[in-house]
């Protein structure tokens, strides 16, 4: 759930213009763990939210170029779907931050994030899964050089 609501404040402040630390406390205070439309959402590390929300506003432009050269050629991350590229941040981010989670599983969680987002047969869960597995491959191979410490 906390990476969930990681991407949905990410494309919010996208959308927005919101601040991080605004965005940060409207989520922990009436979204994680709260209650919409009558149903309770399920509880989630307030913490690990933060972390991602902060730290990927923080390293944006070390993750922004990384992710940029694993698009083709005629792509650019400003013509990506704004959630995807709040996935794809997200899922950098964590491969970075996070080596005590094993790749596969931040790869799959951000995927299984794509797919709630998109309909069945859109390409984008797709294009998700291969730019965190070869992002993966590369970060996790490479010892984590400087350059994304933020």
């Amino acid at each position: 759930m906390a990476r969930l609501g990681a991407v949905q404040a990410l494309y919010q402040m996208e959308h927005s213009g919101q601040g991080v630390d605004a965005v940060v406390r409207e989520f922990v205070a009436f979204r994680l763990g709260g209650e919409i439309e009558g149903s309770l959402l399920r509880e989630a590390d307030t913490d690990f939210f933060a972390d991602i929300v902060q730290g990927v506003v923080e390293t944006q432009r070390g993750i922004d170029p990384f992710i940029q050269k694993h698009l083709s050629e005629n792509w650019t991350l400003k013509r990506l779907d704004a959630t995807a590229r709040a996935i794809l941040r997200a899922g950098i981010f964590e491969l970075i931050r996070r080596p005590d989670v094993p790749w596969r599983v931040v790869v799959d969680e951000y995927v299984e994030i794509a797919n709630s987002f998109f309909e069945q047969g859109e390409t984008e869960p797709r294009f998700i899964n291969g730019v965190l597995d070869a992002s993966a491959r590369e970060i996790r191979t490479d010892e984590l050089t400087g350059e994304f410490t933020g």
